[in-house]
Formats: C-alpha cells, structure tokens, sequence
C-alpha cells in the first residue's frame, strides 16, 4: 500500500509531522499528475463553507467546494468519472478524470444530470516544481499509497478521511489519528 514512488492518481497522505503546516495539515492529496516536471495534485478532504452556487450564480447546483491547495485558489478545477458527458477530460488514473468542457458541466449540473459521486468541485490546487515533492518525501512530509478507491476515490468527502488512512497505516500512525489537530490543545 504505502511505497515512496509517487504515481499520477496515488495519494499523498500528510504525516504527523506536518501538524503545524496551515495548508497541508492532516491532507489527503489526489496526484493529478506527475512528471519530470513536477506535479499537481488536490486536497479531497478539506471542504470549505461555499457551493457551486456561491461562486457561479448561474449554476444551480448545491455542489460542495473544496480547498484543493494554496495555488491559483481564485480558480475553479474539478476531477470526475463521466468523461463520456464531460469533453476534453484528461484521464488521471482508475476511471478518474480532470477538467473538461466547463460549459457543458454547468449544462449538467442545470439539468439535474450530474450528483455529488460524480464530481468534486476545488478552489486551487497543490503543486510541487521539479524534485520539490522528492525532496519532501525524503523529509518525511509525505506517504504516498496506491490509490484503493479507484474513481469512487470522489466519494471520499469526509474530513475525517486523513484519520482513517492513519488508522489503516497502523503502528505509531494509529496512535497520531486520536491526536488533536491543533497540538496545543493537548
């Protein structure tokens, strides 16, 4: 389950270690891609206070945002597993796609076509610059793992989503996903 060689769709668990980090902190990251380059990825549980509907009148959806990461997070990004209604998506990994024809997403959504399963909807993404993310998996600010969801993968809405992989990782992790978010609480 757990290797140190990130692949487009692994997921990159946040570790313990990174308690005081305020994007990072408890993060279960999605890899949208990954090359020689660098990569690209989005937060799936951390939920913010808004709808499709806040930021798009026009749309009349009451779909979740997401906080995807701290980069371009004045721009919407979405992944999915429809890419037989969505034109132009881009296949990241296991039946999970990323972006597509935007208008024909609100055209969807405006028709009662699409639910919660099929989409999810970031503000930003996460990025890393070429060896930025293996020089923080050398630090130990990451634990990559295959992703065991495949495309229900967008289901996993739940914040408490970084726990139960702590708790699936057993040993000292275990111990970590009782531990208060904020340490000095404690």
């Amino acid at each position: 389950m757990v290797n140190q060689n990130p692949k487009k769709g692994h997921l990159l668990i946040a570790e313990p270690s990174i308690l005081g980090d305020v994007s990072f902190n408890r993060s279960v990251i999605l890899l949208a891609d990954h090359n020689e380059e660098g990569s690209i990825g989005f937060i799936l549980n951390k939920p913010l206070d808004y709808t499709i509907n806040d930021l798009i009148p026009e749309i009349e959806g009451s779909f979740k945002i997401y906080n995807g990461g701290p980069v371009e997070q004045d721009n919407l990004y979405f992944i999915h597993k429809i890419p037989e209604l969505i034109p132009n998506s881009i296949e990241i990994s296991h039946g999970i796609y990323w972006g597509g024809d935007f208008k024909k997403v609100t055209q969807l959504i405006n028709d009662k076509a699409l639910n919660n399963n099929d989409i999810r909807f970031f503000l930003g993404y996460t990025g890393w610059e070429n060896k930025q993310l293996a020089n923080e998996l050398l630090s130990n600010a990451w634990i990559v793992a295959a992703n065991i969801y495949k495309k229900s993968i967008i289901e996993k809405n739940d914040v408490s989503f970084w726990k139960e992989k702590m708790l699936e990782l057993g040993g000292e992790y275990s111990i970590w996903s009782n531990a208060p978010e904020d340490p000095s609480y404690n």
